[in-house]
């Protein structure tokens, strides 16, 4: 059971979370129909620090603060639309990719390794997802749809999945060191 300093925690985490995926969001690179974005590095990078409950909670929240119109998107857009548009698929998928990121991390170990095999999952989950919205949304073959929504990030994508998995490790490690973090689960040897 959290402790009403604990619940304090959580909520102020995952609002920082929010926070700074909403800014990693602006980092892009503009492609002509999915950019190269941050969010998916700042997904990882939740997942990996905060673990599935409290990484889903921070993604639901950015997703929300975009949903009502704030521009935390890419290029700095926001609204509904954007959730139901082309590219909208790639935002949703990040709520499962968050979770099973972190779920990966919480069954296992967090460590290097592990991170860095659960943030590979998680950038292949939201690739598919993303993708599929992509291709009923705009109306593409398969083949279109995977040359514009997965061929382009797989490179990158595992560049992302390491920084998050290194960075992710490293600032847990330190949060936890600081009592700002709770080891919810004992690493195993």
């Amino acid at each position: 059971m959290e402790t009403r300093n604990e619940r304090l925690r959580t909520v102020i985490l995952c609002s920082l979370f929010a926070a700074i995926t909403a800014v990693l969001a602006q980092v892009n690179i503009p492609l002509p129909i999915v950019p190269i974005s941050g969010q998916t590095l700042a997904v990882g990078l939740t997942a990996t620090i905060l673990g599935s409950k409290r990484g889903t909670i921070a993604i639901l929240c950015y997703i929300a603060l975009g949903a009502i119109g704030l521009p935390v998107f890419a290029e700095m857009k926001g609204g509904a639309q954007i959730l139901v548009g082309p590219t909208g698929g790639y935002i949703t998928g990040f709520v499962i990719t968050a979770f099973v990121t972190g779920y990966i991390l919480e069954k296992t170990k967090f460590s290097l390794k592990m991170a860095l095999v659960a943030n590979i999952i998680g950038m292949f989950i939201t690739l598919i997802i993303g993708t599929v919205q992509l291709k009923y949304v705009l109306d593409m073959a398969w083949s279109a749809a995977l040359a514009a929504g997965v061929y382009p990030f797989i490179v990158v994508g595992l560049i992302k999945a390491f920084l998050a998995s290194w960075i992710g490790i490293i600032v847990r490690q330190r949060l936890i060191q600081a009592n700002l973090l709770r080891n919810e689960k004992q690493t195993a040897a």
